[in-house]
């Protein structure tokens, strides 16, 4: 039986090409609805960590609001081909906000 990848990875073909060398589980995509789809094989398929370009992330809001409310899978965003965006980032500062009630990466009072 083929051991089950650890890791997996969705985005555009070449942004995430590379990852293949390192035994990660790839697949390159170009729209929302192979995005999503991507994701939901990965998940099916038991990976528990899937890297996801900003630029992907982006389009599928939906799908990442429901693995981040599923058990077993997280989904990480990282810079794609066009570099950084700031959407991985700006999901990293909302749930260090939400989970403490303030900014404590960019020092700045929360508002509300």
């Amino acid at each position: 039986m083929a051991e089950m990848k650890k890791m997996g990875v969705v985005g555009e073909r070449d942004a995430v090409l590379a990852f293949k060398a390192v035994g990660m589980r790839v697949i390159d995509v170009s729209t929302a609805e192979e995005t999503t789809a991507a994701l939901h094989k990965l998940a099916c398929e038991g990976v528990p960590v899937i890297f996801i370009t900003e630029t992907m992330a982006e389009l599928v809001p939906e799908a990442l609001q429901k693995y981040k409310t599923m058990p077993g899978t997280a989904v990480i965003p990282i810079p794609g081909s066009q570099g950084v965006n700031g959407f991985g980032l700006g999901r990293v500062k909302a749930n260090v906000e939400k989970a403490i009630g303030a900014d404590i990466l960019f020092n700045n009072k929360k508002e509300g």
